[in-house]
């Protein structure tokens, strides 16, 4: 059984992950960021990266910042492969949750015998469907590519900046669902419950330091743009 404080906690940080997206979003009301795209990544990461992006943002992106060093544009960087990430598993985990039987189309109960790594195909599917759109709307406009060449560059720029994203991701959720989540509470934990969703916000935090690395490597070899 969860403890009522580990539910309440859980909670609490949701919550305060909703309540820095929506400042997030009126940021961008406020004031638009000039790469389009940004406008939706900063309040997608502000889920989970909280009061820190907050922070992060108003240092090295927000207006009168100055300007930002390369290793902060690499952290924008990679918070534009997360925010992807972050979108594809709030569709796809509830998703799973709500009509499990989608995960038959993604190998469970031929390839997978445990609904969990079925769920991360998914995840995984349609995590870098959505990052390749975001890398579009990234790189197409400032490199002024054709709509085949632009879909071309937005995969190379994302297929290993997200990939890396989800090693971390992955890892970090693998622990919690098969060792800390039986450990602590006796049982497993699914997108049904706050406790799940909490881990997930340090899952991303994980999937940011596995990215860190490989975005910077993309951006300095020009294959994926400075944010």
């Amino acid at each position: 059984m969860i403890p009522a404080w580990v539910e309440t906690a859980a909670v609490a940080l949701l919550v305060l992950g909703a309540a820095c997206a929506v400042y997030m979003a009126w940021q961008m009301l406020r004031h638009p960021p000039k790469m389009a795209v940004m406008r939706f990544v900063w309040p997608l990461c502000a889920l989970f990266a909280g009061p820190l992006l907050i922070w992060f943002y108003h240092r090295f992106a927000g207006p009168g910042s100055k300007d930002a060093p390369f290793a902060a544009k690499v952290a924008k960087g990679t918070l534009h492969c997360g925010a992807g990430c972050s979108l594809a598993d709030l569709v796809c985990e509830n998703l799973a949750h709500y009509v499990p039987g989608v995960l038959a189309y993604f190998g469970l109960g031929t390839i997978f015998s445990t609904e969990i790594f079925a769920a991360w195909t998914l995840d995984y599917v349609f995590a870098l469907l959505t990052g390749i759109v975001f890398q579009y709307f990234a790189i197409a406009p400032m490199r002024d590519l054709s709509v085949g060449e632009g879909i071309k560059a937005a995969a190379k720029a994302d297929v290993l900046s997200l990939t890396s994203w989800q090693v971390g991701m992955y890892g970090f959720m693998g622990l919690a669902h098969f060792a800390f989540f039986p450990a602590l509470f006796g049982k497993t934990v699914d997108a049904g419950s706050p406790v799940f969703w909490a881990a997930m916000q340090f899952a991303m935090l994980a999937g940011f330091a596995t990215a860190y690395l490989p975005n910077w490597l993309l951006i300095r070899s020009g294959l994926k743009e400075e944010m």
